[in-house]
């Protein structure tokens, strides 16, 4: 990465261009290529500058390893001229290697009206096309110590929209943002009724928390549907749809015109009565990742979403995710956490853990301080992770918390790793 400084007047270059950084998988282990961070043959690439001046310092963002990946993620430099000499820091200022969507790099961060930082990058699709994405906006900021941040914790879940009453508080640096609404994924690998499936979608595809994988019906046309268990009678506040795309016209590139998704929602306590939960019968709109927060939390168990038009191609969704909460408890504290960092390779730890028997999901969270865990990867159905993304020259620590559809357990005492 090269920079050169412009005369405001013209802008035309002022002088010869100066080598900014050049990646160094050797020591981040987050700018190896390859979706496990595991290949040795190609060269990573650097992308999507971005710079961000703070109390006299500059705060250089960009993007690597490769847009296709989970580890897509924008790095951080800091220096005290625009055109450095710059300092890298250990991990990726914008880092989503779980969940639903996966992936934050290419990115800008910028500030709202309240004066709150928020970082805005892609995530990772990848399925039609190699560069197909979508967009996250992220709290970020500067704490104390003048390190930025971002916060993709619980990223993909409903979050507020800034508000006045809002501005200028903290955002949690690590864990939880303020605007979290602190409503859970309550259908997660739950039980799913479909009209009818095309091929390998299969219905459990809809609700497994990858934004890769889909189900799909036979055809697109009205009536086809897609039913999922909560397992108990849950107060549902959110439902967010997210179609997609199967037998799409090749030639569908760019912003199609006068196209529209139409449906409707049910919801029921017992899979046999049915009440209207949300009417979209006269949607003249494009809505791919449709999200609902309902006006007022109902209690149900069932939820149908039942096709009316689709814009193209048939009735597929990535996934069906239902928000609230299930009425129940927290899940437990999580016992027996280690993080075991490979003495050949610095880069890398296998971490494990006792699976906890009523959580879904974990989230990890390291940093290089016990008070600056500011990544966290979100982990489902499985009770040990391959770590690959550390800085070979830092100490870490890492903590862990266990999540299930009434909310988050108590997170461990920081571990430290050297």
């Amino acid at each position: 990465m090269y920079g050169v400084e412009l005369d405001r007047r013209t802008m035309q270059p002022q002088g010869a261009r100066k080598e900014m950084y050049l990646l160094e998988p050797w020591r981040f282990g987050w700018q190896r290529f390859g979706e496990h961070m595991d290949n040795t043959f190609l060269d990573p690439f650097i992308e999507g500058s971005h710079m961000t001046k703070y109390k006299g310092k500059y705060y250089l963002q960009y993007g690597a390893p490769g847009t296709e990946f989970s580890g897509y993620a924008d790095g951080l430099l800091v220096g005290t001229s625009a055109l450095g000499p710059f300092q890298a820091q250990p991990d990726p200022l914008s880092f989503k290697l779980g969940g639903f969507v996966r992936g934050a790099g290419h990115g800008a961060t910028f500030q709202d009206i309240f004066g709150q930082y928020w970082h805005i990058s892609t995530t990772v699709v990848s399925v039609k096309n190699t560069f197909e994405r979508r967009l996250g906006i992220w709290p970020a900021g500067f704490d104390a110590d003048d390190v930025m941040y971002c916060n993709t914790t619980f990223g993909d879940y409903p979050h507020y929209i800034p508000h006045s009453g809002m501005a200028n508080t903290s955002y949690g640096r690590e864990g939880k943002s303020p605007y979290f609404t602190g409503w859970m994924l309550l259908n997660y690998a739950k039980p799913v009724t479909v009209s009818s499936t095309l091929g390998g979608h299969l219905a459990n595809h809809a609700v497994d928390e990858l934004i890769k994988t889909y189900w799909s019906a036979a055809s697109g046309n009205a009536g086809e549907y897609i039913q999922t268990d909560l397992g108990t009678m849950s107060t549902v506040r959110a439902i967010q749809i997210n179609y997609a795309d199967q037998d799409v016209d090749s030639n569908r590139l760019g912003k199609i015109n006068n196209q529209y998704h139409q449906y409707i929602i049910y919801h029921s306590a017992d899979g046999k009565k049915w009440e209207i939960l949300v009417d979209k019968s006269k949607n003249k709109t494009d809505v791919p990742h449709d999200y609902v927060e309902l006006p007022q939390p109902v209690q149900a168990r069932y939820i149908k979403l039942e096709n009316l038009h689709m814009p193209t191609g048939k009735f597929a969704i990535s996934g069906l995710r239902v928000f609230g909460n299930g009425n129940g408890n927290k899940p437990s504290a999580v016992d027996g956490f280690i993080v075991l960092r490979t003495e050949k390779d610095k880069r890398s730890a296998f971490i494990k853990w006792r699976p906890v028997d009523n959580a879904f999901a974990y989230h990890i969270y390291y940093g290089t301080a016990p008070d600056k865990m500011y990544n966290s990867i979100m982990v489902h159905a499985n009770n040990e992770y391959w770590m690959k993304a550390m800085d070979a020259q830092s100490t870490y620590y890492y903590s862990i918390e266990s999540i299930n559809e009434n909310g988050v357990s108590e997170r461990t005492a920081p571990t430290k790793v050297e």
